[in-house]
Parts: structure tokens; C-alpha cells; sequence
């Protein structure tokens, strides 16, 4: 890929030698020092570059004319200037920048679909970095997603070890995941595609809470994750080994990543390759034999490269595969079906993506083309006690192509605005069979959309409006999707907020629902009700932002008010057996609703101190009582199951001196109802769980060997005090999803890194 992506730079857009040229400085502005690696662009263009590692830059040849440089980076506030080209004459414009600890100026495309400043975002949108998968040696995804407010990721099986996200308290299905800005994380993905994903692939991710069907399609009733790759930016390398020891020293997990990025001296070419394997033994908490976390090997290799074509054209290219294999119950070391309980899947996964972005030369509109798809094989089993017929195959296919266009108004009725609009096709194809039980399904979901909005905004006030179309091949009417937000800002620091959404979730035949229902021991089939209709959601939330800055000290405090309210909600009712495979209906009960309020602050003391928290409390039921268990005796049940009312999460990060991090996180979940089914225990009954402080550690120090080329030394402490489950179901008779609390036991690790 590097030889063939570096010759095509020859064919990139030359101004002629115009000699119209840029350089200067960037510096810190507290301590004057000179800071390499700073992004240095002009606006509404595919040119830019980095400064050097003396903290200084040169632009040749660039087009004659008015345009805008912009500063940007990672932990700073974004600085621009004006600056007038001409040919034959060379511009020096020195930048002074100051840390933003608290990512007030940090660049989000969550809340449009457009590049925005956090600040003047129309929704609130938070952004976890590289910075907090680091410091709280989260390895995936699914384990750093926890450190985000109103955020909780959870394991729901023994076995096999699935893992869903909650954002305020809904399920799994009623977020949107998206990879840069594309639905592609299909209904089987998303059983084991948090744990799938490697955190060096990942360069930020943004979570949007609340309703957002208006703008990225079904299922972002509860909110968006939305995960942007690496981008190269400069010539770099990176190796890492981490060894945990989980619950002790006798099982482990070995988890290593490789990343090399290549960008040309022009910056018109970059090329970023990722790779990690991970290895887990199967881990048994109690010593009955069964794992509470399934063995785990897993590797993944892909890049991200662009090329810019011209000065207001680029092409983006992403790419990324997966193998996987993760087996857990009992007997890990024998074939599976001759275990007494076993769950074995193989994934091979390919997933890319390409997208060709044009600017017009005046700033004014901007055309994006891009298709994603993701192909999915996996080869299965659930069963055990010699049973041939629980082997089983499925292949998924999504893929995703559209356009999107923007223009910006100089004044359109009574301010500036921009206008976004698009469309987009999303089908997903999934052929499924377990041979031995003549279960097949084949289920295919196509999505037509259209979206659009305006946005009108200035420094103090915005007001978005907008709608998405949606065909669903299931159902037979267009499903309309409004959208409207209001941004005020009495002072620079001060902000307010208020948004409306209309969401909706799409019925499918193949969900999370078959695979808990294979988990239990049970073959099953799930069929659509003849009236099911879509699932509808209405969300409103209001929040107060504030920042404040004292000398040296960086402040923020965040409180949000949300409500949900969703009807004709999905439900299952068995209807009976047929040749061995139990037969469930998907229709429609009446509703529920989400209510609670978030708090979030953060501090921040230059670069030495850091600190952030966050708290959720809401309430999460039923608009009746409904009927969970086959045991008629059982009172019916309002609340949702595992919600709890109270949960949260911190990280502390402090530098002493500068080649020594200390890094204190934890999450906090509180009480909360779950089901307990029968088998281990004589009869289905609710349990109420207890809370848990799960406290982390880390300290790294890193040492320079020369020049660029450093080496870190980490180890640290996970669930530091274990605070673990500890009254699991024992044998195979057991409810395996019967799990609750922190995904790890405490344990202890050490790793090392080197980089360049």
C-alpha cells in the first residue's frame, strides 16, 4: 500500500511553483517552548502540514489569495489568522498556543455530521481520547467506554462473554454505533464488536446521548458512539506488550499492538497501519470448572491512508481485519462438543470504508461521496454433552453508500447558516443455520434515507432544524424523523441548551434476542407479528455548560435534564415448539419511559493535574407491568433490569515531572434489579444486586533512548480493591446470564511501549 499510495502524490495538484510561500513558529504560550507535531491548515483547503521537531513550518507554492491558517491539536486550543497570498512572496505568521485540558476547543462531527467546536456544538457531545484508553489500560473499546458520563458497558454472559452498552439506561440495540460516521455495525457485530474493537485504532470517540434518529438513521433512540479512525499526520512508530495477570497470577492475558504511520514531505499522501493480537485464558472465578470470562485470541490489522488529489480534493481509505476465536463454559481444552456446556464462535471480519471529499475554493460548500461495508463470517456452537446439531454458521454482509452536501450562508433570514443535506442506502443481508436442528434464517434489512438541516449560528446564539426520511424494506409506510436544537451563549463560557428528537428502532428477525436465546441452552426461531410497527422514541434534554479559568486552572461543570418516552415497544411471547426449536413472536407492548439527570465537572492545572467525574441518576420503566418469566406465579415486573438509579465514573491523572504519569480512574454502579432463571436455582426469581467501587491504577515512566525514540515502563492495578461478583451460578445447569458488576476481577499488570 505505501508504494502504491506515494507515486500517485506525483499526479497531486501544483500550483505551478506559484512561490507564494508560509512559514513561522509554533510555541507554547505559557512557556514559550517551541512544540512539535502541531497541525498546520489552510481552511477550506487539503493543504497543511506539522511542525518539525524544532516547533517550526514551511508551506511552498500555495494558491494566491485570502484564506484562514488554523492551529490545531490535541490538548490545545485552536488558534487561526488571516493571511493574503501572493505569488512570488513569502509570509512569515508566528502561533502562540495555550493547553485546553478540558477539550473545550476540541473538534467534533457527531453533532451535525460537520466539523464543530465543542463549544459551539448544537447537542452535547463528550470525547473520550487516546489519553483515557491509556491511562486506564483499556486495551478495546468496550473497556473504555465506561470512563464517559452516562455511559456503562456490561458483560451478559458467562460463557462467551457478550458485552452491551447502556446509554441512560437503555439496551444495547437502542445505540447507534457507527465507524467514522457510518452505520456499518450490523445486529450480529454488535454481540461481540465492543470487545472486537482495538483501542490503537482509534483516534477519539464521541458519544452523543439522547434521541438522534433525525440525523443517523434507526436505532440511536438512547444515543450515538460514533468511532473515528487514525489519521497519519507525520512519520511515527509504535510498539507495546501488556501482561495481565487476571485475579492473580495463574491466568493471563497477553495483549500487544504494532502502529507505523508515513506521511510524504508535501503532507499530500499518509499512510497509518494498525495491528494487535490479544490472547486470554479462559478464567474461572469460582472453581467450578465454568468460566466467568471465556478464552479469547484475537487479532486485527488494517490502516487508514488519504490522498489529496488537488488543493480542494482528497480521498480517505480505511480498512481493518479481524480474526477471532473465544470459547468458554467447561472442558476449554476438548472439543467443543464434548464439553457439558460450551460456546465457541471464529469470526473473520473485513470492514473498509473510502470517501472522496470536495471543497469549493470560496470556503462557501463542501460535497462528500463515501460507501462503508463490513463482511461478516462466524462459525459457531452452542450446546455441549456430545450434541453434534448445535454447530452452526452465519455470514452478514452490511454496507452503507450515500452523499452528503453542505453550504454555508453568509446570512440566511436573520444570520449566518449552514445548510446539510443527503442521502444514503443502508442494506444488511445476514444468512444464518444451524444444520443439525434445520434452523435457517435469512433476513434481509434495506434502508432508503434522506436527510437535511439548518443550522443558523453565531458565537452567541443556535437554532438547528431538521428531518431525516427513512424506507424500511419491513415496513410499509416512510418513517419521518424531526430534529430541532437551540444553543445559547450569554458569555463566552457560558452555555445552554435544548433539544428535541423524534427516534425510531426498526424490527429484525436476527438480534441480540437469538443469541441470548441460543445462550440458554435453547434452539430458537423468531418470527414478526403480522401489525408489529416500528418502535418509536420522543427525547427532550436541557443542559447548563460552564467553563471557568482561574490563572493557571481550567474548570468545567456540565448538568443535563433528560426524558425518553418510547412507545409500541419490542417484546417476545413464545407461541410454541416445532420440531424441537421453540418458535417466539416479536410484537409490540405499550411502552416505557428513561428520565434522570447527569452531572459531569472537570479540573484541570496546566499539564501537572488533571480530573474529571461524572454521575447519572434516572429512573427506567415500563409504562405497565409486564410479564418476564415463564413462572406464572412471578408478581409482574415495571422496572428495566439492569439500571441502576446511580452510577458514575472518575480518573485522576497527575505528572509530577514529565516523563512520570500516576493515573487513578474507577466507575461506580449502583444496586440495580436482575433476572435470575432457573436451573442452578430451583425457579426464576428477580435478584437485587449490590453496588460497586471498581478503583484502578497505573503509573508509567518513560524514558528518552535518543532523540525522538521513547521508551515507557507501566504497571498497575485493575478492580484494586475486587469488587467482584461473588454469588455466580455453579455447574452446567447454571444461568449464564446470570453476571453482574465489574468485568475483571482484581488484577495486576506491567507493560512496556516504545515509540518514535
Amino acid at each position: 500500500m505505501i508504494f502504491t499510495l506515494i507515486p500517485c502524490t506525483l499526479y497531486a495538484y501544483n500550483p505551478e511553483g506559484s512561490d507564494a510561500n508560509l512559514l513561522g513558529h509554533v510555541v507554547d504560550k505559557h512557556t514559550q517552548e517551541h512544540l512539535s507535531f502541531i497541525n498546520i491548515s489552510l481552511k477550506g483547503t487539503t493543504i497543511g502540514t506539522v511542525t518539525d521537531e524544532t516547533g517550526h513550518y514551511f508551506l511552498k507554492n500555495l494558491p494566491e489569495g485570502d484564506f484562514t491558517v488554523e492551529v490545531r491539536s490535541v490538548g490545545y486550543k485552536t488558534v487561526t489568522k488571516n493571511v493574503h497570498l501572493k505569488k512570488g512572496k513569502t509570509v512569515e505568521i508566528n502561533f502562540e498556543i495555550e493547553e485546553d485540558m478540558i477539550a473545550l476547543d476540541g473538534v467534533v462531527v457527531s453533532a451535525n455530521r460537520n466539523e464543530t467546536t465543542r463549544r459551539l456544538a448544537p447537542t452535547l457531545v463528550n470525547v473520550m481520547d487516546m489519553k483515557v484508553f491509556e491511562n486506564t489500560n483499556s486495551s478495546c473499546l468496550a473497556q473504555g467506554l465506561n470512563f464517559q458520563p452516562g455511559v456503562r458497558v456490561e458483560n451478559n454472559c458467562q460463557n462467551c462473554g457478550f458485552q452491551q452498552v447502556r446509554i441512560n439506561g437503555l439496551d444495547g440495540p437502542y445505540t447507534q454505533i457507527l465507524i467514522d460516521s457510518r452505520p456499518i455495525f450490523s445486529a450480529l457485530s454488535g454481540v461481540y464488536g465492543l470487545e472486537q474493537i482495538p483501542a490503537n485504532m482509534i483516534e477519539r470517540v464521541e458519544v452523543m446521548r439522547g434521541g438522534g434518529s433525525a440525523l443517523f438513521g434507526s436505532s440511536a433512540i438512547a444515543g450515538t458512539i460514533n468511532i473515528i479512525t487514525k489519521e497519519p499526520t507525520h512519520n511515527s512508530g509504535q510498539f507495546s506488550h501488556t501482561l495481565t495477570g487476571i485475579g492473580g497470577t495463574t491466568v493471563f492475558e497477553n495483549n500487544t499492538t504494532l502502529n507505523a504511520s508515513l506521511v510524504t514531505d508535501n503532507h499530500k499522501a499518509g499512510l497509518y497501519v494498525f495491528g494487535q493480537n490479544r490472547e486470554r485464558s479462559g478464567y474461572d472465578a469460582d472453581g467450578d470448572g465454568f468460566t466467568e470470562l471465556p478464552e479469547l485470541n484475537n487479532q486485527t490489522l488494517g490502516f487508514r491512508s488519504f490522498l489529496k488529489t488537488s488543493t480542494y480534493t482528497k480521498l480517505t481509505f480505511e480498512y481493518h481485519h479481524l480474526q477471532e476465536y473465544r470459547r468458554g463454559g467447561n472442558l476449554l481444552e476438548r472439543p467443543a462438543h464434548e464439553a457439558d456446556i460450551a460456546e465457541q464462535t471464529k469470526h473473520s471480519i473485513n470492514t473498509g470504508s473510502v470517501k472522496f471529499d470536495y471543497f469549493s475554493p470560496n470556503e462557501k460548500q463542501r460535497l462528500s461521496i463515501y460507501a462503508s461495508a463490513q463482511h461478516i463470517n462466524r462459525d459457531s456452537y452452542y450446546g455441549g454433552n456430545q450434541d453434534l446439531n448445535a454447530y452452526g454458521s452465519t455470514t452478514d454482509l452490511t454496507w452503507v453508500a450515500g452523499a452528503q452536501y453542505n453550504y454555508n450562508f453568509d446570512r440566511c433570514l436573520f444570520m449566518p447558516a449552514e445548510f446539510t443535506g443527503g442521502i444514503e442506502y443502508n442494506e444488511d443481508k445476514l444468512h444464518d443455520e444451524m444444520w443439525g436442528y434445520n434452523r435457517y434464517t435469512d433476513q434481509r434489512v434495506g434502508i432508503a434515507s434522506a436527510f437535511f438541516q439548518n443550522e443558523w449560528k453565531n458565537k452567541k446564539w443556535g437554532f438547528l432544524i431538521g428531518g431525516r426520511l427513512d424506507k424500511h424494506n419491513l415496513m410499509n409506510h416512510i418513517i419521518f424523523s424531526p430534529r430541532a436544537n437551540l444553543r445559547f451563549n450569554p458569555t463566552e463560557n457560558l452555555n445552554f441548551r435544548a433539544s428535541y428528537s423524534f427516534g425510531f428502532r426498526a424490527p429484525q428477525a436476527f438480534d441480540e434476542d437469538l443469541h441470548i436465546a441460543n445462550v440458554g441452552g435453547t434452539v430458537s426461531m423468531i418470527q414478526l407479528a403480522k401489525d408489529l410497527t416500528e418502535e418509536k422514541s420522543q427525547s427532550v434534554s436541557l443542559s447548563a455548560d460552564m467553563y471557568h479559568r482561574w490563572g493557571d486552572w481550567q474548570g468545567n461543570l456540565l448538568i443535563e435534564g433528560f426524558y425518553t418516552s418510547l412507545s409500541d415497544v419490542f417484546a417476545l411471547r413464545q407461541l410454541g415448539t416445532i420440531d424441537g426449536i421453540l418458535i417466539n413472536e416479536r410484537y409490540n407492548e405499550s411502552g416505557a419511559q428513561v428520565y434522570g439527570m447527569t452531572v459531569e465537572g472537570k479540573l484541570a492545572y496546566r499539564s501537572l493535574l488533571q480530573f474529571q467525574a461524572g454521575v447519572t441518576l434516572q429512573q427506567a420503566e415500563y409504562k405497565e407491568a409486564r410479564n418476564w418469566s415463564d413462572d406464572a406465579d412471578l408478581p409482574l415486573e415495571k422496572r428495566m433490569f439492569r439500571t441502576p438509579n446511580l452510577y458514575g465514573y472518575f480518573t485522576l491523572t497527575y505528572n509530577p515531572v514529565k516523563p512520570l504519569t500516576l493515573a487513578l480512574s474507577g466507575t461506580y454502579t449502583g444496586s440495580m434489579l436482575v433476572e435470575h432463571r432457573a436451573g442452578y436455582i430451583e425457579k426464576d426469581r428477580t435478584e437485587k444486586t449490590p453496588s460497586f467501587m471498581e478503583v484502578n491504577f497505573k503509573a508509567g515512566y518513560e524514558f528518552n533512548l535518543y532523540k525522538n525514540i521513547n521508551l515507557q515502563i507501566n504497571a498497575g492495578v485493575q478492580n484494586l480493591f475486587n469488587a467482584y461478583q461473588k454469588d455466580f451460578d455453579q455447574g452446567k445447569d447454571r444461568d449464564s446470564g446470570y453476571i453482574y458488576g465489574p468485568g475483571m476481577p482484581r488484577s495486576y499488570f506491567a507493560g512496556v511501549k516504545l515509540s518514535y
